[in-house]
Order: structure tokens, then sequence, then C-alpha cells
């Protein structure tokens, strides 16, 4: 079994600000839009090098919306941040309109999702953002995994064509992808070749889904796990053939059981190849305050849960 290792742990959030940085020196035509969290979403370098491209709409996310569809009539790149709950639920009405319905080129920019947001709670904790984004026709979804995969989908996104939701989050986690690894848009990508069952993952519970298939190995079955870093376009080749091989699937995202991940990869298996699947997720619940490891346990959302999932996906077999 490939043994995959952390470098050390960093937030998300601050892969997004990186990219966005990167961008600003690479890419005249990227500007950058803030509700009033600069520091919450890591964009203070753009704001310092770049204040000719920034613009603070302060607690006002919908304008905030307007103005970056706007934006794009002159061939400007828009870089939107908030956090997610604000960025998806509070503005859905100027996204479908405005900017899904239309196709315009904004990147909607999402910190603070899902549960490891923590002690802010359920207020604040959005755990139906990629359900809601994922409706929306002409909208990319992509929820990448740690600190090196967030910045290359930032500079990736910025090379698409129409509208892209870009999800991190707070807590540091394991940085463990390479750091040169090209992220394409709608490519999934074998972390570890398995027989038995796959584990497909997303965002944070990717690294839950590799300690799970290390403890699933010293029992003797051969997990593979597939991290799923884009929704959508979801990447039906490599999920059917992942479980045309090995039989049975497994679910794993920090999000609602509702509209995520193991939704879509649900829909499809039952379209085209009918086989076990459990899912690991929120079920239908609101989060709670808490700090990120209490609420991942709390929530099922950790290595043995998913070790308890693959278990349940094999024996259904």
């Amino acid at each position: 079994m490939k043994k995959i290792v952390s470098t050390g742990n960093k937030d998300t959030r601050s892969g997004f600000g990186a990219g966005l940085h990167e961008l600003g020196k690479t890419n005249p035509n990227v500007v950058a839009l803030c509700a009033d969290l600069i520091g919450s979403l890591k964009m203070d370098d753009f704001v310092k090098d770049f204040p000719d491209r920034f613009f603070q709409t302060g607690i006002a996310e919908a304008n905030m919306i307007g103005l970056a569809a706007g934006l794009t009539i002159g061939g400007k790149i828009p870089f939107t941040g908030t956090f997610a709950g604000f960025a998806t639920g509070r503005v859905y009405d100027q996204i479908r309109q405005s900017v899904a319905y239309s196709k315009k080129n904004v990147k909607i920019c999402a910190s603070h999702a899902g549960i490891t947001l923590g002690e802010d709670g359920a207020t604040h904790q959005i755990m139906e953002d990629i359900g809601l984004m994922k409706m929306l026709p002409n909208m990319v979804v992509i929820n990448p995994a740690d600190y090196n995969q967030t910045k290359a989908a930032t500079l990736a996104v910025a090379e698409w064509d129409g509208p892209v939701y870009l999800r991190f989050g707070r807590p540091v986690v394991p940085n463990f992808t390479p750091a040169d690894e090209p992220f394409i848009i709608g490519k999934a990508i074998t972390m570890i070749e398995g027989t038995d069952v796959t584990i497909f993952a997303t965002g944070h519970l990717l690294w839950k889904a590799i300690e799970a298939a290390e403890i699933l190995e010293e029992q003797g079955i051969h997990a593979e796990v597939i991290n799923i870093h884009t929704i959508k376009p979801l990447d039906d080749e490599a999920i059917l053939k992942s479980v045309t091989k090995t039989g049975c699937a497994v679910s794993a995202e920090e999000h609602l059981m509702n509209g995520g991940l193991g939704d879509s990869v649900a829909q499809l298996l039952a379209r085209k190849l009918p086989r076990p699947l459990e899912m690991v997720a929120v079920n239908d619940s609101f989060g709670e305050s808490g700090k990120p490891e209490e609420l991942l346990k709390k929530f099922g959302l950790e290595a043995s849960n998913i070790v308890d999932a693959v278990k349940k996906a094999i024996a259904r077999k």
C-alpha cells in the first residue's frame, strides 16, 4: 500500500490567499472583492500589493456578487471572498440570477465551510452549500483537500471560463498533496489503489479516508482512495472504473448527506452501475459550537466511521 505522508499542518484558507496573491502578480485581469473579512480569507497580501484591484464591499454580500458580475463584462476575473454560509445561502438569488444564469466569470471563494469552523456554531457552520451550488446550471463546484491543493485550485479556476464555487476551511489540517501537482478541474485523483472497496472523499475528509485505508490494510482489506476535489463536473469515468473493480463504495465528506458528494455518486451509480454505497456525512442536522476534532467525532466524520462504513459496504456485495 502506498504510504501518504503529511509535510505539516496548514489551513486551506491560507492556500487560497497564497494562490490569489500569485494570480495578482501573473494575471492583471484578476480582481478581488471581500465582505469585510480580509484577514479571515487571507487576502491581506493581495490587498497590500494590488490595492487598485481590490474592492471592500462591507457586510453587503448581495452587492458584492452584483459588483462581481458587472466586473466580468469589462473582462475582469473577480474573486469574491466571505464565509461559506454568507457566500451561498445569503446571496443565492444574486448568484442564481446574475452569475449562474448569465454564465458570468465570477469565482465565489468561500472559507469557514463545514463543522470544522468550530466554535462559531451552527449559524455559521453551513453544511448544505455544496448541494446549493451544484444544483445551479453552469456552476463548477470545487472542494480541495489541503493547503497545496487549495492554492493549485485557486490558480486553476482563474483559467476556467465561467462561474466557480471554491470551498475551503478555517482549521489547520495535514498538508499532503504534492505542491507541484497540477490541478485539473473535473479530474479525480487516485491517492491509494485497492481492490476491495472504493472510498470517494473530498475536502478535509480525504485525510480521514487515508487514515481509514491504513487501518483497513492492517485488517486485510485493500481500500482504493480517490480524491474527488471537483464535485461538479463529477469525474464519472474515474468513479465507474473504480467501482467496477472493487464492487462497492463509501463516500466521505464534511457536508450534509443530502446534496453532497455521496448524493452525486449515488445518482451516478443508480443510473450506470448499481453497487452498494455507504455514506459518511452529517445526517440531516445542523452543527453546534465546539472544537473541530470534537465535532468531527460527535457527527461521525472520523477515520473509524469510514472503517465501519467500508465493512458495511463490503457486507452488501
